[in-house]
């Protein structure tokens, strides 16, 4: 069956009832429909004096199209605690409506390690995406606005760094004009677009501590510059209030459920490659207190979610992880050792022991934060005895914990090897987790840092603009702020192309920003871009609804 045929054919507990699983009340949580629900301001208060429990980060090597399974090893690896009797609480980000119609398809795991109802949660969920693009785009039109009754702040049109967002891939919206027509409408000049989980909104939802938190952090929003190069804010816009607003029922995660009845809290969703990758904190952070072990997830490879947890989200939020589970497949490794993706299900010693020195230099880079490691390998049917032989030799060599996972197939009981070297370093392995650099190190300096020890640049190259964007917030003082480095997910590199473990390269950066109220500053490698597109044949044109309105397709 394909993952939404199990997820449909799943028996779903009503949402009161994992929620009394785990100690909550009817008047601590607010249900949406019969499956969600979202946590109350209330409950979340109550429980702030509560122990915090153990943390634990699922992270990646880097994606391949021969499938790596983050998601679902942590939903499995949730699954399998509860299966051992341990306290436990999945964490995760949700997922957005671009990737659902593009290429990559649902986020909620897969096959027997669903979060669900796997539809609902793929689609508008509880609607905070679209709270998130309604705050980002009334900003927007404020701007706007302001510019057109007179322009009071003297904003400069060419110098407005805020940009509209929408939930989808749409291409077409990177770059665009406004105010055309009549005077009326407005005064004409470029505008872009982002897919909203690139917004600043997005990320000060998953950094805000709290409601009053979120308000600050939204005053403190430059939305450009005016003529005389100084920052304009949100709140010299007086946008906050309504911007809060639109958020208030956002900011509160949402309890769900796996498909063995699991409680996972669903909150937040920026993008790992173009964003910071991680769940809300305040998600996190609640669920330490309500749990023992609370497994997350970061996006995409290591080089960028779990840098990016450990190096913005840790260091906002006072976290400190407990354990890393890095994930991989054979298969994606024998894809780095550039086996041909027809040829994937024989047995290759050869490409794997090329294809390895991706894993490798995972392991390398996680350690360097003085955390744990187990490396989790996804099975599948065509691994070899010598090929699951290698790999776990290869990853205790490097002084890591291995185990074997089965959780698609198997649900839980394919994560309780994992679960079983997963608490054992939780009870007999000290973490003493550190992030890679300083507050008080150069901006410049932290992306010199981050590409040539994560990534494994050679140096990096930046463009002339760019060292005088760095030097003016520098001034403006920025300068203590975590970097946020936009970057491909499919290499270490800033390439796409280049697989396995690339060396002799640079790193190029044709721009930079801050995000002042997330707390951070974007840094763009490469060709990214914060808009995707849709790909040639989009999943969106095998997605359907039938007369009883069962959806087919999604994933």
């Amino acid at each position: 069956m394909t993952d939404i045929e199990i997820a449909q054919n799943a028996e779903l507990y009503p949402i009161k009832k994992i929620a009394e699983s785990i100690g909550l009340g009817e008047d601590d949580i607010e249900l949406y429909g019969k499956y969600k629900a979202k946590l109350s301001d209330e409950y979340i208060k109550s429980i702030q004096g509560n122990p915090d429990g153990k943390l634990v980060l699922v992270t990646a090597i880097n994606p391949t199209p021969a499938g790596e399974g983050k998601t679902t090893v942590t939903v499995g690896l949730g699954e399998a605690l509860g299966k051992k009797k341990v306290k436990s609480l999945i964490a995760l980000r949700e997922p957005s409506l671009g990737p659902c119609f593009g290429v990559k398809g649902g986020a909620a795991g897969g096959g027997y390690a669903q979060v669900v109802p796997m539809e609902e949660i793929n689609l508008h969920f509880t609607g905070d995406f679209h709270a998130v693009s309604a705050a980002n785009n009334l900003l927007a039109a404020m701007i706007d606005n302001h510019i057109h009754q007179g322009n009071a702040l003297n904003i400069d049109p060419k110098n407005i760094t805020w940009k509209r967002c929408v939930d989808m891939n749409d291409r077409a919206l990177r770059n665009i004009v406004i105010g055309l027509g009549s005077k009326a409408n407005g005064v004409v000049r470029e505008d872009h677009f982002v897919i909203s989980v690139a917004s600043e909104i997005m990320a000060i939802l998953c950094l805000a501590k709290d409601l009053e938190d979120l308000k600050d952090r939204f005053s403190k929003i430059i939305i450009g510059y005016n003529y005389n190069g100084d920052p304009v804010t949100a709140g010299d816009l007086n946008a906050v209030g309504a911007m809060t607003a639109l958020m208030k029922d956002a900011i509160r995660p949402n309890l769900v459920q796996t498909l063995e009845h699991t409680p996972v809290l669903i909150h937040g969703g920026p993008f790992a490659n173009i964003a910071h990758g991680c769940n809300s904190l305040i998600a996190t952070k609640t669920a330490l207190k309500m749990a023992d072990v609370v497994v997350t997830e970061a996006g995409f490879g290591a080089d960028l979610g779990a840098e990016k947890f450990f190096d913005i989200k840790c260091r906002k939020g006072g976290l400190k992880p407990s354990a890393v589970v890095l994930v991989a497949t054979v298969r994606a490794l024998k894809y780095n050792g550039l086996c041909p993706k027809d040829k994937l299900s024989e047995e290759n010693l050869d490409a794997l022991k090329k294809g390895i020195v991706n894993l490798e230099k995972h392991i390398e880079n996680l350690q360097k934060y003085k955390v744990p490691v187990v490396v989790a390998l996804n099975h599948f049917l065509s691994d070899t005895d010598a090929e699951l032989s290698f790999v776990e030799n290869f990853c205790k060599e490097r002084g890591c914990r291995f185990a074997l996972s089965d959780v698609w197939a198997k649900g839980g009981e394919g994560g309780l090897a994992l679960a079983t070297e997963v608490l054992d370093v939780l009870e007999n392995v000290n973490s003493d987790f550190s992030p890679l650099y300083p507050d008080e190190l150069p901006l410049k300096e932290k992306i010199e840092k981050i590409s040539k020890e994560i990534y494994g640049a050679d140096d990096v190259v930046f463009d002339s603009s760019v060292l005088k964007k760095l030097e003016h917030l520098s001034k403006l003082g920025f300068d203590s702020l975590p970097v946020c480095i936009a970057k491909t997910q499919y290499s270490l590199s800033d390439d796409a192309g280049k697989l396995g473990r690339p060396e002799g390269f640079k790193i190029n950066v044709p721009d930079v920003y801050v995000s002042a109220g997330a707390g951070f500053v974007v840094v763009l490698t490469g060709n990214i871009m914060t808009m995707p597109g849709l790909p040639k044949s989009p999943a969106a044109e095998r997605i359907d609804v039938n007369s009883e309105g069962k959806i087919t397709g999604l994933f």
